[in-house]
């Protein structure tokens, strides 16, 4: 049965939580949109420093508290959840926690920029949150990071670009892109397609990853 994503553009008024992560702090209007309208802001052990700077606080730190400003580990000790272990990062740590308050709409943002592994790290684990039940997304301030399993279709705009990310898809096909879809079996491969309508489908089976554009 193929599934739509009506809220594509506007999510706001449905994110359960919101994952500032240690990357570089947005400033493109939409994730700061969603970080100021969030009901629920966890951030990622440094990631805090920078929200409080910004005037904000969050309801919880995550994290072993290695990246935190001594002064701000000190002024907001109760808002810190410490987790030492270090088999998964403080981003996932982050998730599963919401995961585990019953909220499972979460975004994220600050996940990209500063170092490449990290952020190669963050966007990979976006399929691993979708199979443990979260409907994730990562807002970055180029775009929008979905991870897929089966058909999906979502609004788009006329021209607006989408790549393709495939993890364990098969059977790739796509229906309003300018170029078609195949197993790739590299990450480039499916990147730089683009909109010719006002919506847009991947037909596949297994998981994928959508990153669409947004624009200034």
């Amino acid at each position: 049965m193929m599934e739509e994503d009506k809220k594509f553009d506007a999510p706001c008024d449905e994110i359960e939580a919101v994952v500032l992560a240690n990357g570089e702090y947005p400033t493109h209007p939409l994730p700061l949109q969603i970080l100021q309208k969030a009901p629920y802001v966890v951030c990622c052990d440094g990631g805090a420093d920078e929200y409080i700077r910004q005037g904000h606080l969050p309801d919880l730190i995550i994290g072993d508290g290695d990246s935190l400003s001594e002064e701000n580990r000190k002024k907001y000790w109760h808002l810190l959840h410490r987790i030492t272990e270090q088999d998964t990062n403080d981003q996932t740590k982050a998730v599963n926690y919401l995961l585990s308050k019953g909220k499972h709409r979460i975004a994220i943002t600050g996940a990209t920029g500063k170092r490449e592994d990290h952020t190669l790290g963050n966007i990979s684990l976006l399929i691993d949150y979708m199979r443990a039940g979260a409907d994730v997304r990562t807002y970055t301030d180029y775009g929008i990071f979905i991870p897929c399993q089966g058909t999906r279709t979502f609004p788009c705009q006329p021209g607006q670009q989408v790549s393709i990310i495939n993890f364990t898809a098969h059977g790739l096909r796509g229906h309003g892109l300018v170029y078609p879809l195949s197993d790739f079996t590299n990450w480039w491969q499916g990147t730089l397609n683009e909109c010719t309508g006002t919506e847009f489908t991947i037909e596949a089976e297994g998981g994928y990853l959508i990153f669409l554009s947004i624009r200034y």
